[in-house]
């Protein structure tokens, strides 16, 4: 049998009509299982939540999805939980009826080698020339329509690079294409700024959360290849990965190296005992 299920039942088949499948109408949360539990699973329902308000669609009961996933996820010692939550089935056309019940899938993986604790040494990022547009309104969400993510990590096949970043038409860099960013000079943590476009990761919230607790000031603003240039350590966040350190940054011929890891590693040991 297959490790999905759909409004709380095993199987695969979905409703063609589903708004979800015709147009992305609906939300994601990607979720790490560690010790048969989902790890941060207040943060990822506090988000999901937050953008079903945002997006007008009903979720299903909180207390019953809570549920759903500690069950499921005490399948497996170590994996990955993905939730979809789209508004659900309706007629053809843009405009919701306001009819639809909400669809809810949940499926379970198992971790990739890329995730697990053997491979956190620092990584090789690239510069991607794919942009993120700017949408205000959906800021912040982790929205199903995940296009442009696609297409910049399309950009490369050298598994030697694990991630590319992404920026904004205005030569703003937001995000990865799967992760935060993040840069540190001296005693502050800079991110940046999500208020046009980009995913407010729920690992994101928590390192910056945790940086009073190393003495970090945590800034949110917007970030230029001018402030990679000049950090002193940069690494990604991801809810499955965890935290990232970055080695090398490359943007064409041209290579950023750091050789600072010590906020990435005391995170992660902070992150090993949740």
């Amino acid at each position: 049998m297959p490790s999905a299920w759909i409004n709380g039942r095993r199987g695969t088949a979905l409703d063609y009509r589903d708004r979800g499948l015709q147009y992305g109408d609906g939300l994601f949360e990607t979720m790490r299982v560690c010790r048969r539990a989902v790890r941060l699973l207040d943060y990822h329902l506090e988000r999901l939540y937050s953008g079903c308000r945002r997006l007008a669609i009903t979720g299903p009961p909180p207390d019953r999805l809570r549920r759903e996933l500690e069950s499921i996820a005490s399948r497996r010692r170590d994996g990955v939980l993905k939730l979809v939550v789209t508004r659900g089935s309706g007629p053809r056309g843009y405009r919701p009826s306001g009819r639809e019940r909400c669809t809810r899938i949940v499926t379970l993986h198992a971790l990739a080698p890329a995730a697990s604790v053997a491979s956190e040494g620092p990584v090789r990022v690239r510069l991607c020339t794919t942009r993120i547009g700017a949408n205000p309104g959906l800021a912040g969400l982790k929205t199903l329509g995940r296009l442009e993510s696609v297409m910049a990590r399309s950009e490369w096949s050298d598994p030697r690079i694990w991630e590319g970043l992404m920026r904004d038409v205005d030569e703003n860099v937001v995000c990865a294409t799967m992760s935060n960013l993040f840069l540190r000079r001296g005693s502050t943590l800079m991110t940046p700024l999500l208020d046009r476009c980009g995913v407010a990761g729920v690992m994101r919230r928590w390192v910056m959360e945790s940086a009073a607790g190393l003495r970090l000031t945590a800034v949110e603003q917007r970030i230029r290849w001018q402030h990679l240039a000049h950090a002193e350590e940069v690494f990604l966040t991801n809810a499955v990965a965890g935290v990232r350190s970055v080695g090398a940054i490359e943007r064409g011929r041209e290579r950023l190296r750091f050789f600072d890891y010590d906020t990435a590693d005391e995170l992660r040991t902070r992150l090993g005992v949740l």
